[in-house]
């Protein structure tokens, strides 16, 4: 009986801090609740895209388009091939995944000057080393639309939302999460 009471009571113990028991799965990474699904605002934009920047966060990798005025539309959506703007040509992008990412503004301005011209069209930032993020290729700009392809390690849960500044511009932010 005294066995008995020991092997009881170190099960309970056991089960109290959690090791027999395991934890609740969870259905998101991080906390993080998004989906990968199309995500789009169909409103063209005022300003013109300016810049391309990526970051690295604890739970997701981060592209960040710049514009000179206020975003207002955009479409990022997952494709079998990400097309450039006009044409309807195929980037090529290294990974398992691709996003297109569309800003409803040029990369020019009034006068057809360009607003935005990458160094290497191929390859926007080094993202060597990123978790999620392969390669962001710039896809063109044609009748007011900018596209970005963006090449991820596989189909992850994403979110597109847009922030003011600085000054007079905004951004348009691609979280793309490094799990689900």
């Amino acid at each position: 009986m005294k066995k008995f009471q020991v092997w009881f009571a170190a099960v309970l113990m056991a089960a109290g801090l959690g090791l027999v028991a395991p934890a609740p799965a969870s259905a998101s990474y991080c906390g993080l609740a998004w989906g990968s699904l199309e995500k789009s605002e169909p409103t063209m934009s005022t300003g013109k895209v300016t810049n391309v920047r990526t970051g690295q966060h604890y739970c997701f990798d981060r592209l960040v388009i710049y514009l000179n005025g206020p975003v207002e539309g955009y479409t990022a959506r997952y494709v079998p091939t990400v097309v450039q703007d006009g044409s309807g040509f195929p980037v090529p992008l290294r990974g398992r995944a691709f996003l297109q990412i569309t800003a409803t503004a040029p990369a020019y301005d009034d006068g057809g000057n360009s607003t935005y011209n990458p160094a290497d069209r191929n390859e926007l930032a080094n993202v060597g080393g990123y978790q999620t993020f392969r390669q962001l290729a710039w896809a063109g700009s044609f009748e007011g639309y900018s596209t970005i392809g963006l090449g991820v390690r596989g189909r992850l849960p994403f979110r597109v939302f847009t922030l003011d500044g600085p000054g007079a511009g905004s951004r348009l932010v691609v979280d793309v999460a490094h799990y689900w």
